[in-house]
């Protein structure tokens, strides 16, 4: 996955090659400014075929999912507050709520870290419609480092937690 970002972590342009089993795929989506319109663009490798092209009208500044991160890191919202970012996977513009829950400490393999828990609401047919839960943990500090990423689903996988191992 590769994303192309501005200073404000608009999103120009994201590219996703993916393999899944014999399943190969490969999605670009372009943001055009400009026009204010959005490209997708998924293509079949294996058989060679245009799985879905579509274009849709976006605002002058949308955010993938790294995009809408870090862009979450430099707006620093307290437990308390809400923040509406506009999003979108390529498929369907949302405007996702984020809602800056609490402080807590998080261990990780790098050591311990003061975070504000974030819930990014993406899922429930928002963003994706998989049921789940996306939770955020990034450090209360300066760096603002995203210590921990849980996502919840209904599936036979539940939780996956992604936690931060390495600064460089």
């Amino acid at each position: 996955y590769s994303s192309i970002l501005d200073d404000q972590f608009c999103t120009f342009s994201t590219f996703l090659k993916a393999q899944e089993g014999s399943r190969r795929r490969e999605t670009r989506i372009t943001f055009d400014r400009d026009s204010r319109k959005l490209s997708y663009l998924e293509r079949d490798l294996v058989k060679n075929t245009v799985v879905l092209s579509k274009e849709m009208d976006i605002p002058e500044c949308v955010h993938d999912v790294v995009g809408a991160l870090n862009r979450l890191r430099a707006l620093r919202p307290e437990p308390g507050q809400v923040v509406h970012l506009p999003m979108s996977d390529g498929k369907k513009l949302v405007t996702a709520r984020i809602e800056a829950q609490e402080r807590e400490e998080i261990g990780t393999p790098l050591g311990k870290f003061k975070t504000i828990r974030y819930e990014a609401f993406l899922f429930n047919n928002v963003l994706y419609s998989r049921k789940g839960r996306l939770f955020v943990w990034i450090s209360d500090d300066e760096r603002r480092l995203p210590v921990q990423i849980r996502v919840r689903l209904q599936l036979y996988i539940g939780t996956i937690t992604l936690q931060l191992e390495k600064e460089s």
